[in-house]
Order: structure tokens, then sequence, then C-alpha cells
């Protein structure tokens, strides 16, 4: 078994790609599984894969240490009949993908990680969600509960598996942040909706710190949320993200407005309004032994982190 190759599945995103520096920086080989490869620096490959059929991708996985799987169309479009099944279908397919070249492997990696969000839960209002929450009853939970069944109905007996409940990810170079910074940074950053709603944040390092970890320690398996220890409502993180960027006020957006802008900019309004509120109580308790600690379990310090110029 080749103890140090990682393959990522939908490894060239926001997401992956600082997965893929992570474990190349510490010496592991990283082949990322893509529909669009190009040549990286020493230690990172990228090979051709459709997300769907096998191919010549699927010897990588054989003898692998891991195989992390975080392919999906992105959500941040409207949520039509059309996008949906594409949601669906790109997360759905590339599931039983992996999960059928794993059981064709004569050596199976040796853990699977499995990308899933908190979009799980639907919209949650002001209940705290720990994993044994039920599936909520909305369009994306919907998505996500088939998701996780793909992941679970595989027959890999000899992977240990995890599944990932993935918040919303504060990173500089990719998701919702830049977006919001922007905004807030031409005093447009006031709270959206009723502002009530909850946001289950995530600084990106801890989420990569989630997954090395997830990987390591051979003692987790199952599903954990992934999230910080202490989300926030929407008014809570506007106004704490106005104080990092010295904004000192921003109209708020109600809902009328947020969903006329979010059919300006293609999104979907409904990612802005929803509650998610979780709890990370239970991946922090299973990984302590391998010495696994938020870096970032408060917003104030994430956000200076993340809002911070050189």
């Amino acid at each position: 078994m080749n103890q140090q190759r990682i393959v990522i599945a939908g490894g060239s995103g926001f997401i992956g790609s600082a997965l893929a520096w992570e474990f190349a920086s510490s010496g592991r080989e990283v082949v990322i599984l893509t529909r669009n490869p190009r040549e990286r620096s020493a230690g990172i490959r990228e090979i051709l894969w459709d997300a769907e059929n096998p191919g010549e991708w699927i010897q990588f996985l054989n003898g692998a240490a891991a195989v992390i799987n975080l392919t999906g169309k992105n959500i941040n479009c409207p949520h039509t009949p059309e996008n949906l099944r594409a949601i669906a279908a790109s997360r759905v397919n590339s599931v039983k993908a992996i999960g059928t070249a794993i059981s064709q492997v004569s050596t199976p990696p040796a853990v699977w990680v499995q990308a899933s969000a908190t979009g799980f839960y639907g919209d949650t209002r002001d209940r705290l969600c720990d994993e044994t929450a039920p599936n909520g009853n909305d369009a994306l939970a919907k998505v996500c509960r088939d998701w996780e069944a793909a992941c679970e109905s595989a027959s890999t007996p000899k992977t240990r598996r995890v599944i990932l409940r993935i918040g919303f990810v504060l990173g500089r170079e990719g998701g919702a942040l830049p977006v919001l910074s922007r905004l807030t940074k031409f005093f447009l950053g006031g709270a959206a909706g009723r502002g009530a709603q909850f946001i289950s944040w995530i600084h990106l390092a801890d989420l990569v710190r989630m997954f090395v970890t997830s990987v390591n320690d051979g003692t987790l398996a199952g599903t954990f949320n992934a999230v910080a220890p202490e989300p926030v409502t929407n008014r809570e993180f506007m106004r704490e993200l106005r104080r990092t960027l010295h904004r000192s006020w921003s109209p708020p957006a109600p809902e009328f407005a947020v969903k006329f802008g979010a059919r300006l900019l293609g999104s979907e309004p409904s990612l802005a309004l929803i509650s998610q509120r979780c709890s990370s109580r239970k991946f922090v308790k299973a990984a302590v032994k391998a010495g696994f600690q938020f870096q970032f379990s408060a917003l104030a310090p994430a956000l200076r982190d993340l809002c911070k110029t050189n």
C-alpha cells in the first residue's frame, strides 16, 4: 500500500486546492481527479475523470492511503428544477463511481472521506443540531440525504468511511467571504432578511485540519459536522465583518432586496436566508486523542486573520 498517496476527487476547487497543498507540503503524493487536468508543481498530479464512469483514474485508488471526494456542482446558482437535478446528479454519481472503483481495486484505500453539507438539516431556525438531528425537508436537504446514502450504501468493507457535513467555509480565495467583504467595503454589509438566521461557519484552515485528521486518525468513522464551535446569527456575522473592515454601519437588506440581488448575481436567495445552527462537539470529542483543536473557534479572530492585508 502507498501510505503516501492521497487521491482528491474534485480537488481543483476552493477547498480541494487548500487540501492538496496541505498534503503535498507534508510530503504526501497528491493525485487530483478533475475534468480539466493541467500541469502542476512537484508532488501534485491531475488526472482526467468525468465523475461518473470508470477510467484510467481507478488505478490511483489501488493502494492509496486515502480518497477524498469533494465533487459537486456549485450550489451558488438559482435553484431551478434543472439546476437542482444537476447538483444532485454531480454528487450522487461521483460517489457511486468512487464506491465502484474501490470495490474493483485489489488494495482498497485505507479511508474514504466524503464531503456532505450542513444543508442536510434544512432550515433549523434556533434549534442546535448535532449529527442525530433529522434530515430537513427542503430541496438541498434531500440532495444531502441522497448524497450521503450513496456513500453509506457502497460496498467497501475494507475502507474506513468518514462523512463531513461542511458548513459555511470562510477563506480568502473562495467561498462567499470575498463577495461579502467587497459589499461591506462599499457600505452594503447589513444583515440579510430578518438577520436572526444562524450561520454555522468554519475557517478554511480548520476545515483542512479536519480532513487531515480524518485521514490520519484511524479511529474516526461515521458522520461529523464540520463547523466551528460557535455559530452566529447573520446579524452578528455581518456586524463582526463590518468591525473587521472598519465600516461602522450599513443598511440592512430586507428579504425582497436579498431576493432581487440574488437574481441579479445569478445566485440563490435561500442560501442567505435559511438558518443552520450546528454543533461540532462530536468531531472534537472523537479527535481529541489525535490532538485536534480549532485554531479559530470564534468568529472575530477568524475574520481578522482572513481579512488582514499583507
